[in-house]
């Protein structure tokens, strides 16, 4: 069973957090201090951690920094500070993603999910599996129904981040910035709907009438499940 670790003072967004994760099937601890956190750190071993920034008694980033020091576990902060230098912050001292409040409880399990899945995902037997779609990752082949089907390198990362991220709309620039490195400016919002439209062809039952990746008018994209 894999181990969660939630640093969080709020006792009403505590209640909600563990009955949503325990139901996920998640073993939970839950610390409300930096104290606590250094403590129960050093005695247990976690899968993921979820990180307040603002605690009682010291920061969700002094926290990250030491866990960094040691492990390369997955960091989830999840605060109401949602300044871009806060942001910046948190990702760049080792943090895997940055959820501000207030949010829904389904968009985060939904990145827990993801999250795990990705760092687990060098077993043998992984596998991103979604309306009919199979992902075999070690091997990056791609199959719909049983069927192979053959995907560029850029439509393979496409489909991986889509299924990594069932039902939470990705604009565009997230698409982009996650997708393609400072190494590759020609990716522009152009050739990203190119992209999608050949993925279509090839894993959608009518292309012209998408079931799977859906267009949300106004904020990007979604993989429906």
């Amino acid at each position: 069973m894999m181990k969660i670790l939630i640093v969080e003072d709020d006792l009403s967004l505590i209640n909600g957090l563990s009955f949503a994760i325990k139901k996920q099937g998640y073993e939970l601890d839950i610390v409300r201090t930096s104290a606590e956190a250094d403590k129960i750190w050093g005695n247990r071993k976690y899968d993921l951690v979820i990180l307040d920034v603002s605690l009682p008694d010291g920061s969700g980033f002094d926290i990250c920094r030491k866990i960094r020091e040691v492990s390369k576990v997955p960091i989830i902060f999840l605060t109401a500070a949602d300044e871009e230098t806060d942001i910046i912050m948190g990702l760049d001292i080792g943090g895997d993603d940055y959820i501000t409040k207030p949010f829904k409880l389904s968009v985060l399990m939904s990145r827990i999910n993801a999250i795990l899945r990705r760092s687990n995902g060098f077993k043998n037997d992984a596998e991103l599996n979604s309306n009919g779609i199979t992902v075999k990752l070690l091997k990056g082949e791609v199959y719909k129904n049983g069927e192979r089907i053959d995907l560029t390198a850029g439509e393979y990362r496409l489909l991986c981040m889509f299924m990594e991220n069932p039902d939470i709309v990705l604009s565009s620039e997230q698409i982009l910035g996650r997708l393609w490195d400072c190494d590759e400016k020609f990716v522009d919002n152009n050739t990203l709907t190119v992209y999608i439209r050949r993925l279509r062809t090839k894993i959608e039952d009518e292309p012209s009438e998408p079931k799977m990746i859906v267009t949300v008018r106004g904020m990007g994209y979604k993989w429906s499940v």
